[in-house]
């Protein structure tokens, strides 16, 4: 059996496969996330203003439980009870955890990052039931990984430079967009 995991392939027999998951349920208890529990607050206002000034500082790293569910061939069906509509298939094991990962990315991003609304709290493992052959586990999915991979929409800026500096660039055929991508992304330390 093959299990991959966060573009680790591990090689393991099904016995070893339900220890890791085991282990993995006892470990991750904790990560399950949940940043912008409010229930202290008071107020709707005070829980919408605490969730925008929380929202550049959110992380975009995200565990859900997923059930894999066997079919024929090999193949696995994949459900994320947490996230309505979010399913998705693998030829195989491996095949199956790289598609929930993608799938996850997908709905949380689009679903809630984009909307600007709170992703879900995750369901704990054991109080998933599952139908005979089926069993759960966690997938850590990246959103902004995600969107570095996939995220194709241009935003306009304005900005301002001496006139001095703008024509110089212009003599040189300087792309200010492309400069201005890879100075950010230099400043952010992001690829």
């Amino acid at each position: 059996m093959v299990l991959a995991y966060n573009k680790t392939t591990i090689r393991c027999t099904s016995a070893q496969f339900k220890g890791i998951a085991n282990r993995n349920r006892e470990n991750n208890k904790k990560a399950i996330r949940d940043p912008l529990t409010l229930e202290n607050r008071n107020s709707e206002h005070e829980r919408k203003e605490d969730i925008m000034s929380k929202k550049d500082i959110r992380s975009s790293v995200y565990i859900y439980p997923a059930i894999f569910t066997p079919e024929d061939k090999g193949m696995y069906s994949i459900s994320f009870p947490d996230i309505e509509n979010c399913c998705t298939c693998g030829d195989n094991l491996e095949d199956g955890m790289m598609m929930a990962e993608d799938a996850l990315a997908l709905m949380i991003y689009s679903n809630y990052e984009e909307k600007e609304l709170q992703a879900p709290d995750a369901t704990p493992i054991e109080k998933i039931k599952l139908n005979k052959g089926e069993f759960v586990t966690y997938v850590v999915c990246d959103t902004l990984e995600y969107r570095k991979k996939f995220g194709t929409r241009a935003v306009k800026k304005t900005l301002s430079i001496p006139e001095w500096l703008n024509d110089a660039a212009v003599k040189k055929n300087i792309n200010f967009s492309q400069v201005l991508q890879e100075a950010l992304k230099d400043k952010l330390n992001v690829s």
